[in-house]
């Protein structure tokens, strides 16, 4: 606690009475509105409280969010006609308005970040969804997705690089994620213990933190790699590294029962990937070999389509049959119907190739493009059970070709700074930590081949955040010599 004080700003007595009075202005206000009946009206003093705290302690707000978001809940405002993540989404908002006002007013923000190659990918993928959200089917659909996509890049990639200049807050930003979503996890399993632990129940048990168990699942994989990462390679004193063990635990245990294939794939990906870390192999030889399994693939495709073609494993409670049901795209409906979205999706791109038809307007679209004998029992023309189920094709609907081509280079960047971080930084610590956040990259990487989520905060934030991570090591402390020699 004195450490926290001594952090506080020190004021004159001035600005106390300037904030006395603000505050008395504050509760008066309530009153009013209250008395009225104005409901709406409370919005004005609780945003100008959020605004006063976001530009007095804006690092204390950045970690709020951090940790928040786990817990957020998303409510829909019907008279808004749109549904915000509370309590986190409203800071960001205001965040992201604080941030371009700065960027006017300065002319120029951490420009050392802002220039590197992660960092202009993302410009450019800003840059490029918003011209084909101009150019959109559904333009409000498009800019509503477009504007949400920024303040997410704006507060958990370039807001939080701010945090991560000081190596102090590296593990504070790995922990104050990893508590929360723990906490999500015992609810959960807690939940789902009352329906007998059954794949059936596991689908919808984590609401309503999260809609629905591949999100959840994806999340658990990102933090399972950084819970084992963190207690496997950080020092700790005995009663810290206990904690560590026991976060650990409990999120394998939510990742267990979150009866999500793609994660658990995820996982077994991202081991691979550590192995080679661990044997001092970069990127060069990963992308050799990433190369040869494609060459490999496409020699024995007639042999994979008929083994895939034939498979009957069906996705069920037996943890084994389940997982083998990941090659059934005969009869498993969860696998049937996301060939039926890819396809339309496939199709919606060759109409439009290269704008696309707008950000976030698969899913009300693509339902002409579905052929009748591909369709599933699941299969919907309503638009109301999600979008293209990848974050590779479904760009390629949404804004065109050159959308998806950015994805790829994000994610081929993420892959050869993640390589040179966890190999070539100057400390053991800066390097399990590089380690942390880019292992947390391989899993939602690898799940984003069947599944997309930088639409929701929960993924978005540590996605985001790690990527930043990433580019701030780089700028940061590449090349900075130190002594330190063991985390």
């Amino acid at each position: 606690m004195n450490r926290l004080i001594q952090r506080l700003p020190q004021t004159d007595e001035r600005i106390q009475w300037i904030a006395i009075g603000s505050g008395l202005v504050f509760v008066a206000a309530i009153a009013v509105f209250l008395s009225n009946e104005w409901y709406w009206g409370l919005l004005i003093p609780f945003g100008m409280a959020l605004i006063a705290s976001i530009v007095l302690a804006m690092d204390y707000v950045l970690w709020f969010i951090v940790l928040a978001t786990p817990l957020s809940l998303n409510v829909e405002f019907k008279d808004l006609g749109s549904t915000l993540n509370l309590p986190t989404e409203p800071f960001m908002i205001a965040l992201t308005a604080l941030f371009f006002i700065r960027l006017a007013y300065h002319g120029h923000f951490f420009p050392k970040l802002v220039k590197h190659p992660l960092s202009l990918i993302l410009i450019a993928h800003l840059v490029w969804m918003l011209s084909t959200a101009i150019t959109s089917e559904m333009l409000l659909v498009s800019l509503k997705y477009f504007v949400s996509r920024l303040w997410f890049i704006v507060v958990f990639f370039y807001l939080m690089s701010l945090l991560f200049k000081d190596q102090k807050n590296h593990r504070p930003y790995f922990l104050l994620y990893l508590i929360p979503m723990a906490a999500v996890v015992i609810y959960t399993v807690i939940h789902h213990g009352q329906y007998g632990f059954t794949k059936k129940s596991g689908t919808w048990v984590m609401q309503p933190f999260f809609k629905e168990h591949t999100a959840y699942g994806a999340v658990l994989a990102m933090y399972f790699t950084v819970a084992w990462t963190m207690f496997l390679r950080y020092n700790y004193r005995p009663l810290a590294k206990i904690g560590i063990l026991a976060l650990s635990i409990i999120i394998s245990v939510g990742l267990y029962f979150s009866y999500t294939r793609a994660a658990w794939l995820s996982v077994m990906v991202m081991m691979g990937v550590a192995g080679f870390i661990y044997l001092g192999w970069g990127f060069r030889r990963f992308m050799m070999l990433i190369a040869g399994v494609l060459l490999l693939i496409g020699l024995s495709w007639n042999t994979i389509n008929e083994r895939l073609n034939t498979t009957q494993a069906e996705s069920s409670d037996d943890v084994t049959e389940h997982l083998s049901s990941v090659a059934n795209v005969s009869t498993d409906a969860s696998n049937t119907e996301r060939l039926n979205r890819w396809k339309s999706a496939w199709r919606m791109f060759k109409e439009r190739p290269i704008t696309g038809f707008g950000p976030g307007t698969y899913m009300f679209l693509y339902a002409p493009y579905q052929n009748p004998h591909e369709k599933t029992i699941i299969s919907t023309n309503r638009g109301d059970v999600g979008n293209a189920h990848s974050e590779y094709i479904g760009p390629l609907s949404d804004s065109g070709l050159p959308a998806a081509i950015i994805i790829l280079a994000l994610v081929v960047a993420t892959f050869y700074y993640g390589f040179r971080l966890s190999l070539y930084l100057p400390t053991i610590e800066l390097r399990t930590t590089a380690t942390i956040a880019f292992l947390a990259l391989v899993t939602y990487w690898f799940h984003g081949l069947v599944n997309n989520f930088l639409d929701i905060d929960k993924t978005g934030l540590p996605v985001f955040g790690f990527t930043a991570l990433l580019a701030t090591l780089d700028v940061c402390f590449m090349h900075k010599q130190s002594n330190q020699n063991t985390p």
